[in-house]
């Protein structure tokens, strides 16, 4: 049976739906819809942001799982948009596509088992793989805005998804490892 350290689940439970997982994505998609406000948007994009608080997605799905990362992803994501005042359908596939990141990076166990499974500086090397493989991946559904938008492929490619991939995976190497590190005394405090 291989374990994931950060919460000591098994492959066979990596889906399930607890009151724990519920408890969990709320926090991390309240967290990241209010701290999704500071963002900083990139010059020559589509209206592409830098948001330091996109690794909190990340971690909440290598932490905590695939369904919790979908969860904080795509209900996060949602709420900074309404807060910025995109209203919550305007760019429902990017929260899709933060959802999908943050289910990716919660996949870890069963492609960083190395890492997950290690010492708490390999897994906050594993948190930033992850970080790192979900953004990559998860972010490739932004191209839907060539259906969507009737944008062409090169230009979503170098106004949105490049500077969004790019900003998502420096924000994701550097501030997951360091959520990993915080997290593992609370994580004892609570018992985990």
């Amino acid at each position: 049976m291989a374990t994931m350290q950060l919460d000591r689940r098994d492959r066979s439970n990596l889906w399930e739906v607890t009151s724990r997982t519920i408890v969990y994505a709320a926090i991390g998609a309240a967290l990241y819809g209010v701290l999704g406000l500071f963002d900083f948007l990139l010059p020559g994009t589509t209206n592409v942001s830098i948001r330091p608080a996109f690794a909190l997605v990340a971690f909440f799905g290598y932490a905590f799982g695939p369904v919790t990362g979908l969860f904080v992803g795509l209900v996060g994501n949602a709420i900074t948009d309404q807060l910025h005042g995109y209203g919550f359908l305007t760019y429902w596939n990017w929260s899709l596509a933060n959802g999908l990141a943050g289910l990716i990076a919660g996949l870890a166990p069963l492609y960083l088992a190395r890492w997950v499974n290690g010492n708490l500086r390999d897994r906050a090397i594993g948190g930033a793989i992850a970080g790192v493989v979900g953004s990559i991946i998860g972010f490739l559904f932004v191209f839907s805005d060539i259906v969507l938008s009737g944008v062409s492929f090169q230009t979503q490619l170098t106004t949105a998804y490049i500077p969004v991939a790019v900003a998502d995976v420096i924000t994701t190497a550097i501030l997951v490892p360091v959520l990993v590190y915080a997290w593992e005394p609370v994580k004892a405090q609570l018992g985990r």
